[in-house]
């Protein structure tokens, strides 16, 4: 019996010690409920959705009014009218508030988006996130639509990352895949970084200097920077045109991030790559700027050496991100600086609304899978 024992141990060590062994070790880290366990070996799967149901152990809603960080003009929340699973597709779908409240509420009505549940916290009070009353000249947020995230299920170091997305039509939509860190080593925002995979606008005629910036490009950009006021995202921003719009079928959005570089591809091509020779810092020349700097104690890849969680989501309008020399026809409700920019753009609904086509699902952010490597 003792020898059986030990037999049975001896091929249970042996099948282990196969089984968790590289023989390249890997340079990913994981971290979360949905972490895998274990050996991490290059070229394992570490995270994988699919979409056969919608798991919120797995996907948090991002519940607020902020409009993140860029006023935008929508309200985040957990409905499936605005973020559901069909077929085997995520869909985050725009739609109007004024549909559930009345239009007299968005200019009248106090919104408070805490709930009672541990699903139903406010997730972000920056900006009156949590509650707003609205007001004529500053009205509610109009629109609804969802960010979900893996902030508690899933972050990682270095991997190498495949969304296969088709982007909405709808003039001033705008859709992005996106990482943010989970513990922000190096200080707030852009300090510890930020990497957007995806970003688009779902405008089919926009057009800036003669090209098209809505839905025949997109772009990727990390952010990065000691404070706000050095952003450096201009430095790391890359942009990919295609004729027939990128809301007309899917495509693969991917992400290779190594020790060494940053590198994002579209349909397997490489439309950006980003490889500091020393570190972040040198690359966005700081080094005449009296500052500290926040990344000594990191990797070259500082900030960007740090576990990052995933985010999808559909945002509308804002300040920053549709430029107003931009041509769109039938023009632009609102300014960037107008005060008053979220009214101005309800009002202007005569123009955009048109152009959205929820019944059919053109505007919805669509979602195949998500698959995620080790390297």
């Amino acid at each position: 019996m003792f020898r059986t024992l030990n037999l049975q141990l001896l091929v249970c060590v042996v099948l282990w010690k196969f089984a968790c062994s590289c023989d390249v070790p890997s340079a990913t880290t994981v971290g979360g409920t949905y972490a895998v366990q274990g050996t991490i070996c290059p070229g394992d799967v570490i995270f994988e959705e699919t979409f056969d149901t919608f798991d919120l152990r797995k996907w948090s809603h991002e519940i607020t009014l902020s409009g993140g960080g860029n006023w935008e003009f929508e309200l985040y929340s957990n409905n499936r009218t605005n973020s559901f699973v069909d077929n085997g597709y995520l869909h985050i779908r725009p739609t109007l508030l004024a549909d559930d409240v009345g239009e007299a509420f968005l200019s009248s009505g106090t919104l408070e988006v805490n709930g009672g549940g541990p699903g139903d916290q406010c997730t972000n009070p920056m900006s009156y996130g949590c509650l707003r009353t609205g007001t004529p000249s500053n009205i509610l947020n109009p629109i609804k639509s969802a960010r979900i995230r893996t902030v508690d299920s899933f972050y990682f170091k270095y991997g190498r990352l495949e969304v296969s997305a088709k982007t909405p039509s709808g003039d001033w939509l705008w859709p992005a895949i996106w990482m943010l860190p989970r513990f922000n080593q190096y200080g707030s925002w852009p300090a510890s970084g930020e990497i957007d995979i995806l970003e688009s606008r779902g405008n089919k005629n926009l057009e800036l200097n003669g090209v098209n910036i809505g839905t025949q490009q997109v772009s990727t950009t990390l952010q990065w920077g000691p404070n706000s006021n050095y952003n450096r995202d201009y430095q790391t921003h890359y942009e990919k045109n295609l004729a027939e719009g990128y809301d007309t079928g899917f495509h693969k959005y991917q992400l290779e991030w190594t020790p060494d570089k940053i590198a994002v591809s579209v349909d397997d091509v490489e439309i950006a790559s980003v490889a500091p020779e020393d570190n972040f810092w040198n690359y966005g020349n700081f080094q005449n700027i009296n500052l500290d700097n926040p990344w000594k104690a990191g990797s070259k890849m500082a900030p960007f050496d740090q576990e990052f969680y995933l985010i999808i989501n559909l945002a509308v309008g804002g300040i920053n991100y549709f430029d107003d020399q931009a041509t769109n026809p039938g023009g632009k409700p609102w300014s960037n600086t107008s005060p008053t920019s979220a009214t101005d753009f309800w009002n202007g609904r005569n123009q955009w609304g048109p152009t959205w086509n929820t019944q059919e699902g053109s505007s919805d952010f669509v979602v195949d899978y998500v698959k995620i490597f080790a390297i």
